[in-house]
């Protein structure tokens, strides 16, 4: 990538962040227009779970090899291909006659979306190459998922009362446009040194561990463990394949090298307990403001500022930490508030009291802007260059895969609880074991936090950066020499 002046620069970051923006006001607005949607098309609790988790799921399972194509083919490319997809999946959705289609066209967004988070996040670090400058960079795309936060719920509530659930897709387009005139005038195009070759059937046991864990965990309410124990076998083979194949490989789909990185290792978990807790608590909190207390979307919407107005405020402020002193003060800071606010819920019924419900908002919301810069700055720094859009994609892949368990577990346990009785009257019984299971994921957030950010971890960072670039010098000489 040519080096581009400061100004150009922040252009570039802010029609980055433009895509982060549509793909994560997806989720916050269509959270809201839940209750909405299952009245309208009609849907079951796990209906619900699947409008959310058949987007995140493909998103998922694609984020890797999206990574990888951009990497090799070209990231402005492939970005703005997944601008196009992810409008006119937009599109559809708003169109969808019934809940099936519906799922369908968030699977044709989350194809687009794949090629967006992932790629940006590749062109951001190859744009901000100096360490400090780019822990602030993702302090800025971290305030995005603030602002998605925060104006989310507002803006769904808003359509979803004057207009219907369909009116949310809508805003996807204009934005959407805007990033592709802009990405096409002002982004360089940009990829690896060195192209990788695709990993066709790395891919496909990615989309069969990932899809068939999902079905099971959110089918077994309603069919028994059963009728989906073939699902967990398949997910379990799909994990061992991976595990004997993807080594084997001179260019692998997922470099398990990466994971000898203790704080890269710890990223990928705490992205996935982190994002697991936030998919969990959204749609624990969507049901409960509508379904239980009665409230329409808009004042749903406003009751869920309270969580997000933090997230907003502190994920800059992590991103300065994260450049300053490092990965582990917000690390903790965020472990800490994500777990006291789960034992809020579980252990004192937090939802039942305005000021315990408020208190138990603001905690989660510190918690979660301080969690994702130090994800994004741990995965990317101390990886090649060469193979950003790679690590990039596994800390995004972690992300979207704990939202799709947040989502599908929880939903799972809730279902569960409530079985036959009336979700009013049965939910904060049935709710308590979910909320448990978001403590547990803010306390793993806060111990690996901290085990993965001491000096014995950045010498094992050190080592995987040395191991690899050892690893593409040798590969590069290789094939120089057959040429």
């Amino acid at each position: 990538m040519p080096e581009l002046s400061h100004r150009r620069r922040l252009l570039v970051l802010a029609i980055c962040c433009m895509s982060l923006l549509i793909v994560s006001l997806d989720n916050t607005v269509l959270n809201v227009a839940l209750p909405s949607l299952q009245r309208d098309l009609h849907a079951t609790t796990s209906g619900l779970q699947w409008t959310i988790d058949a987007y995140t799921l493909v998103l998922a399972s694609l984020l890797m090899l999206a990574g990888s194509t951009a990497d090799r083919i070209g990231r402005k490319r492939v970005f703005m291909t997944g601008l196009v997809i992810f409008s006119v999946g937009s599109l559809l959705c708003s169109l969808a006659p019934n809940l099936s289609l519906l799922v369908v066209f968030r699977m044709v967004q989350a194809i687009g979306g794949s090629m967006l988070n992932p790629v940006a996040m590749s062109i951001i670090t190859n744009t901000f190459t100096e360490s400090r400058e780019r822990a602030r960079a993702i302090g800025v795309w971290g305030a995005v998922v603030g602002i998605s936060m925060a104006a989310g719920p507002l803006v769904g509530g808003l359509l979803v009362q004057s207009v219907s659930w369909r009116a949310i897709f809508w805003i996807n387009l204009p934005v959407g446009l805007a990033a592709l005139l802009l990405t096409l005038r002002f982004v360089p195009e940009s990829r690896a040194p060195k192209a990788r070759r695709p990993d066709p059937l790395g891919q496909l046991l990615v989309i069969a561990l990932f899809g068939s864990l999902t079905y099971a965990i959110i089918e077994a309410p309603d069919s028994g463990l059963t009728a989906v124990a073939p699902f967990m076998a398949l997910a379990f083979v799909a994990l061992l394949g991976l595990l004997w194949y993807e080594p084997r490989r001179d260019e692998p789909l997922i470099d398990l090298r990466f994971f000898r990185s203790a704080p890269f290792s710890g990223a990928t978990v705490i992205a996935i307990s982190a994002f697991a807790a936030l998919g969990g608590f959204l749609f624990l909190s969507t049901l409960y403001l509508q379904n239980v207390r009665g409230l329409d979307a808009l004042h749903a919407g406003l009751w869920m500022l309270p969580m997000a107005a933090p997230t907003f405020l502190c994920a800059p402020l992590s991103g300065r930490l994260v450049g300053s002193r490092g990965p582990r003060l917000p690390l903790l800071i965020a472990g800490t508030a994500m777990t006291v606010s789960g034992v809020f819920f579980a252990a004192f019924e937090a939802e039942t009291s305005n000021a315990t419900l408020l208190v138990g908002y603001v905690l989660f919301g510190i918690g979660f802007g301080f969690v994702n810069a130090p994800i994004t700055n741990t995965a990317v720094s101390g990886m090649p260059r060469a193979q950003a859009g790679v690590a990039a994609a596994v800390a995004s892949t972690s992300r979207q895969l704990g939202q799709t368990l947040g989502v599908a577990v929880i939903g799972a346990v809730l279902a569960s609880g409530i079985g036959s009785s009336p979700m009013k009257h049965a939910f904060v019984s049935a709710a308590r074991p979910g909320w448990w299971i978001l403590t547990a994921c803010g306390l793993a957030v806060l111990v690996l936090g901290l085990l993965t950010s001491g000096h014995w971890a950045h010498r094992t960072a050190e080592r995987t950066a040395e191991t690899l670039e050892s690893a593409e010098i040798r590969q590069t000489v290789g094939a120089t020499g057959r040429g």
